[in-house]
């Protein structure tokens, strides 16, 4: 029995977008058009100095009646007030339920239908049940450089301080960038640390001889191929990089983790939760993308890094350790947009086991124990 049908002994959604109260969202009130949750999902995940779990939960706020006398509607940040920009219809495809392509002009162009913001939600210490939804402490934008949103937070515990990646999305930059707390809950923003559709940074957590790391994974529409015969496939993967304080970053002159030529179920790959140090070498989890339709099949496998050297890889589970699990998803079938996704995005220790977080069908937080004897 693979791992991936394997009967965990925990495996729910624990957020929902109905569990969301859009009265407390940071666009509340400052749009003049309804909006509902396109989804509650991609959770960093972290452990509070008080025990309890706290999940950065991506918050996608979508307009109900996007498309209106023949121009459909995107929300923007401007100067701090949000916004609504009028696109005519036939410069748009609206085939992706998550964006729309610009037709025209030699390079792709798009837009989002959903703006997003970040919800820190307080877990009990098993990770199962809520214990607050801090709407005080949402993370919304603040700039040109995430105007259109801030997604999939990336939560690492280094020494005393957290550290959170996020994606900001602006026609500037798809870039990566940087917040910093002493308690989990109350976050400064640190600046942009990665560059143009540099993002699934993921920090981690512990130093290297005295320097952070980081797996990147730089995204592009030109990859060189490799030599006939070769193990490994051309496209995104997971490099790495490192720094002396955190907020510069280096890349390193060894890849990371790369697809392999063998299979098609990884031709796309990114990273997933923050690495974690164990008696084998640093735990990472990732997700590799099968083509199929427009959105992908997304799984979630695991690598084994070596301790002193990231950039050796011991040990790579084949085999997906988590699908996307229909029966989760059935009672929100009435939210379902795209299928088979699921997005791994954090990581906490659990005694025998993990408590994994994971983004579900781009709709809702799932937790999945995860048994340590499988990475044995």
């Amino acid at each position: 029995m693979t791992p991936s049908t394997t009967a965990f002994a925990e495996d729910r959604l624990v957020l929902v977008p109905d569990d969301i109260d859009l009265g407390r969202s940071p666009l509340a009130g400052r749009l003049g058009m309804g909006t509902f949750v396109l989804g509650a999902f991609n959770p960093g995940l972290t452990r509070l100095a008080n025990g309890n779990l706290l999940m950065m939960v991506r918050i996608a706020e979508a307009l109900k009646a996007p498309i209106a006398d023949g121009h459909v509607h995107v929300i923007r940040w401007e100067s701090g007030r949000f916004v609504i920009d009028r696109w005519p219809l036939e410069l748009a495809d609206t085939a992706d339920p998550r964006k729309f392509m610009m037709r025209g002009g030699g390079w792709k162009v798009m837009a989002l239908t959903s703006l997003s913001w970040l919800l820190p939600v307080e877990l009990t210490p098993d990770g199962l049940e809520l214990v607050d939804l801090h709407y005080d402490k949402a993370i919304a934008p603040v700039g040109d450089w995430q105007c259109y949103g801030i997604e999939d937070a990336r939560i690492s515990r280094v020494g005393d301080d957290y550290w959170m990646t996020t994606c900001s999305v602006s026609p500037e930059r798809h870039s990566t960038t940087l917040y910093r707390s002493g308690n989990g809950l109350d976050w400064d923003f640190q600046g942009i640390v990665l560059d143009h559709q540099n993002k699934d940074m993921l920090i981690f957590e512990g130093l290297i001889d005295g320097l952070y790391w980081a797996q990147t994974r730089p995204l592009g529409d030109l990859y060189f191929a490799y030599p006939p015969g070769s193990e490994w496939r051309a496209g995104p993967s997971i490099n790495l990089a490192t720094s002396p304080d955190a907020l510069h970053w280096m890349p390193h002159l060894k890849p990371g983790i790369r697809p392999h030529a063998a299979t098609v179920a990884t031709a796309r790959i990114g990273g997933g939760t923050p690495p974690i140090l164990t008696d084998a070498g640093w735990l990472t989890l990732w997700h590799g993308v099968e083509p199929s339709g427009i959105v992908g099949i997304y799984r979630t496998y695991w690598s084994i890094l070596d301790r002193d050297d990231p950039a050796k890889v011991l040990r790579t589970g084949h085999v997906p350790l988590l699908e996307a699990n229909p029966s989760l998803t059935a009672p929100i079938e009435h939210q379902m947009y795209v299928r088979d996704v699921v997005f791994t995005t954090g990581i906490a220790d659990g005694g025998d086991h993990y408590v994994v977080a994971s983004g579900e069908a781009d709709l809702a937080c799932r937790i999945t124990y995860i048994s340590k004897a499988v990475f044995a």
